[in-house]
């Protein structure tokens, strides 16, 4: 390396979901996340989370809030693979049931309106 040249930080590409970032994703209200999912989740958000969905969802805080700082939460473990992953859910730890075993998968921004049962596999 010659004396002129400088070591250049390296730069990572900045998340966003259809061009908007995740921190705006957070604190958008359900109905405008609504209008950003594909057509088969916008149905089903609209119809409303049932109460298999929304228990997830309340486990999944309680292991955030309960874990200390700058640590990865508790493991949730769930049946639900047809649950859409929401930006609520990004840094948690989900074992998503694949009919034998749970898969411990950690949820992160790039799967945001994709089902849990796609980071699962069934088959060998």
């Amino acid at each position: 390396m010659a004396d002129g040249e400088v070591k250049r930080k390296r730069t990572f590409k900045k998340f966003t979901y259809r061009g908007i970032d995740l921190d705006k994703l957070l604190d958008m209200t359900s109905a405008e996340l609504t209008q950003l999912v594909h057509c088969r989740a916008r149905r089903r958000f609209t119809r409303g989370l049932k109460r298999k969905p929304m228990a997830l969802i309340k486990k999944l805080r309680k292991a955030k809030r309960n874990c200390p700082e700058g640590e990865k939460p508790e493991a949730v473990r769930t049946h639900l693979r047809n649950m859409i992953v929401t930006p609520e859910m990004v840094g948690s730890i989900v074992g998503i049931y694949n009919g034998k075993t749970f898969n411990q998968v950690e949820i992160k921004a790039e799967m945001i309106g994709h089902y849990l049962g796609e980071f699962s596999i069934t088959y060998k």
